[in-house]
């Protein structure tokens, strides 16, 4: 959405292995769509179903706290590094009946808004929480799971664990904006949350009783016995 948005004010996306490089003026367009359009309706949605929710960029509330990112073999732009997650304010969110809806804008502590890999930002949260509470991740995307195939949405890997993964980047078959979405499902597991899944936002329910409907992620090859 934020490239259509983009594209129609002239301002061209530009990826690099699936984050985005982030000039001013493609700050300016996420913003207005993560943390804006996006964000909102989202809420809104959920409010239509009884959850008390409240949308937020990392500003609000000062919820994640970002460095931009140095200049290496490639300038990323306006984009952030995560640096610190409150998790208290989250806390007392979830203690008020409240629910955090958080999009993928943060700030430096100094005025400026960064734009923060999505799956970054949901891999900081869960770790940050996994620390004194129970949490399973589930990364939500427009395929099925992790598929062998990005053209058959039947061809999906129930279960990837490292050595699997390294074979599969290895092969090409793990590419673009599926790398930093498994490294990040394996940070968390090695912060100490419980389960990571990843898969369609529709098969959530399925998932979260267990019910094979995405790709489920594990640490180690004896995982599997």
């Amino acid at each position: 959405m934020a490239s259509r948005f983009g594209e129609s004010l002239g301002v061209m996306p530009e990826m690099v292995d699936g984050r985005r490089i982030t000039d001013k003026d493609t700050l300016d367009v996420v913003t207005m769509v993560y943390a804006g359009l996006i964000n909102k309706n989202i809420v809104a949605k959920l409010q239509a179903l009884q959850v008390n929710a409240i949308g937020m960029t990392g500003a609000d509330g000062n919820i994640i706290r970002s460095n931009k990112r140095p200049i290496k073999e490639i300038d990323f732009g306006f984009v952030g590094d995560i640096q610190e997650i409150n998790v208290k304010l989250i806390d007392h969110l979830l203690a008020g009946e409240l629910l955090p809806v958080v999009n993928a804008i943060t700030h430096d502590g100094k005025g400026q808004l960064l734009n923060t890999n999505a799956d970054s930002i949901a891999s900081a949260l869960a770790t940050s929480l996994a620390v004194e509470h129970q949490v399973n991740l589930y990364f939500c995307f427009n395929k099925s799971g992790v598929l062998i195939d990005e053209k058959n949405e039947n061809s999906i890997i129930p279960l990837i664990n490292q050595d699997i993964y390294k074979e599969l980047k290895r092969e090409k078959v793990i590419h673009s904006g599926m790398i930093p979405k498994l490294d990040n499902a394996f940070e968390a597991l090695q912060k100490g949350v419980n389960y990571v899944w990843i898969g369609k936002a529709e098969n959530l329910q399925l998932a979260a009783k267990g019910k094979l409907s995405g790709t489920i992620i594990e640490q180690h090859r004896y995982d599997l016995y």
